[in-house]
């Protein structure tokens, strides 16, 4: 399963997704986002601190905080991505307040629990599990204030790339889309996600592109053109610099 930046779940809204080898580029929503490594190691990077997970570690990532997912080798996990309003009594502190850090270690029977979790689950059974998740998180848990809305432009860099990814994406796009000059912009984007734009446009195209390889029996020079890129060869650079391998490979081995 692959994220979009910003589909916000609805208000009872649950999703939950168990994979190998998971890795995807910089980005942002407005729900909570658990993740459970359950074999192997994935770095997870939080508003530009990394956490370098391993079996039976976790993070509870709170609302509108940017994060990336990156795995090196080898990793097995379970990640929910759930709605404020299924946890509001605790879902209120994420309004004015952000944890210290994001990582704790479930105990086993939150573990087994959480690994038994279906979306389908009855809404008081969801609710109970989420709130004994939150509060073993916040048995633990030190907190900061807010630093306000210095971030509020990058969610509308994150939608203008997340609709434009397939066509003019670039920079003196976004300049006109937003109204800020393209330097500002360019400085802005590197200093708040710690990469270029470019460099994340080429991440967003070819993890859209590895759903399309997973997914689709379309070639990969189709791929390619439906994933933003001018060339075949533009697209095959990018995929084994971000991926290690060739995108035919990545096709074969998923």
């Amino acid at each position: 399963m692959f994220y979009q930046t910003q589909n916000s779940l609805r208000a009872d809204g649950l999703k939950i997704e168990r994979g190998m080898d998971f890795s995807y580029p910089a980005h942002l929503h407005g729900d909570f986002e658990c993740i459970l490594i359950t074999q192997g190691e994935m770095t997870v990077t939080v508003d530009r601190t990394p956490y370098r997970l391993t079996a039976g570690q976790a993070l509870l990532i709170f609302p509108n905080q940017l994060h990336e997912l990156a795995t090196d080798q080898r990793s097995s996990h379970f990640l929910c991505i759930f709605s404020p309003k299924l946890v509001q009594a605790y879902g209120k502190i994420f309004l004015h307040k952000l944890p210290v850090s994001n990582a704790f270690v479930p105990s086993e029977e939150l573990v087994k629990r959480l690994l038994s979790l279906q979306s389908e689950d009855s809404v008081l059974i969801t609710k109970a599990l989420l709130y004994l998740l939150c509060g073993e998180f916040d048995a633990t848990a030190e907190y900061k204030d807010r630093e306000g809305d210095r971030n509020a432009l990058l969610p509308r860099i994150f939608r203008f790339v997340e609709t434009h990814y397939q066509g003019d994406c670039s920079l003196g796009a976004l300049a006109v889309e937003t109204s800020y000059h393209y330097a500002y912009l360019s400085g802005y984007f590197k200093k708040g996600v710690g990469i270029s734009y470019a460099e994340y446009v080429n991440r967003y195209r070819v993890s859209e592109a590895c759903y399309l390889l997973q997914n689709s029996h379309q070639t990969i020079l189709k791929t390619a053109m439906d994933c933003g890129f001018e060339s075949l060869r533009s697209f095959n650079r990018n995929f084994r610099r971000i991926m290690g391998i060739s995108p035919g490979e990545y096709r074969e081995r998923f």
